[in-house]
């Protein structure tokens, strides 16, 4: 929603729920939820972004949506992480948030496809100065800011990680870790292999979700992290094709 706001800056409940495949009903809820925490405003018939613009890319729309969970699952996620250790971050919305926790942990080694990851490591003051350094792949920049293809694939060959953190559309039994872009999927396979250890992370919202290529396996992945939006039922179901399951409570 927020990504079509982007692009038409006000549209209609009818024409989301169309455009979306969902009903009505849901497109409200959603409006409700994104009203809630400031991003959208209500319009005559249908919604409009807050300030009248919408968001200056397809990566900030992400960021903007689930904020209260990602924050959870990043803070949970980063207790993983010590100072020393080499680590893996693909581009995405969660990945970032995760990157803001890693700012504050000393000497690790950053390694990452995502342009936005390198920024914000790039502009903390205390980055430097606690011994953090970033190695950014190289490769052909997507509309995400992550960096993708035969060059970042080649580089994350001759690179190892302690732990891998990968960032997703979709999470299902039988699909795996799915990606729209076939390119991204390429590289983030390549950053998963670098690490000793793939660590997810994710909100309950991508459970059973596909989209349209595969990153990996389930069976590839180490531990997943996401928050208590999950149901016990779906809970349990992850339990029986992952190895380690952490959820994050919001606050």
């Amino acid at each position: 929603m927020l990504a079509i706001l982007r692009v038409r800056g006000a549209v209609r409940v009818e024409g989301l729920a169309s455009e979306l495949r969902v009903s009505g009903m849901t497109v409200r809820r959603d409006i409700d939820a994104l009203v809630q925490e400031g991003l959208v405003k209500r319009v005559r018939g249908g919604v409009a972004a807050a300030d009248g613009t919408a968001p200056s890319s397809q990566l900030d729309a992400a960021i903007q949506r689930r904020r209260l969970e990602k924050l959870a699952i990043t803070e949970l996620a980063a207790e993983m992480v010590e100072p020393g250790m080499a680590v893996g971050l693909s581009a995405g919305s969660t990945t970032w948030y995760l990157a803001k926790q890693l700012v504050k942990i000393p000497n690790v080694t950053i390694i990452t496809n995502s342009l936005a990851v390198a920024d914000l490591f790039e502009e903390a003051q205390d980055a430097a100065e606690i011994g953090t350094s970033v190695v950014l792949t190289g490769g052909v920049r997507t509309p995400g800011r992550a960096l993708v293809g035969p060059v970042a694939v080649r580089t994350l060959a001759y690179l190892h990680c302690d732990l891998t953190f990968l960032s997703v559309h979709g999470i299902h039994p039988e699909a795996g870790l799915t990606t729209p872009n076939i390119l991204e999927a390429e590289t983030n396979r390549a950053l998963a292999a670098s690490g000793r250890r793939t660590v997810v992370v994710a909100d309950h919202t991508k459970w059973q979700a596909v989209s349209l290529t595969t990153v990996i396996d389930l069976d590839a992945v180490d531990l997943l992290v996401t928050d208590d939006g999950l149901t016990e039922l779906e809970a349990n179901e992850v339990r029986a094709l992952v190895p380690d399951l952490r959820i994050a409570t919001l606050r």
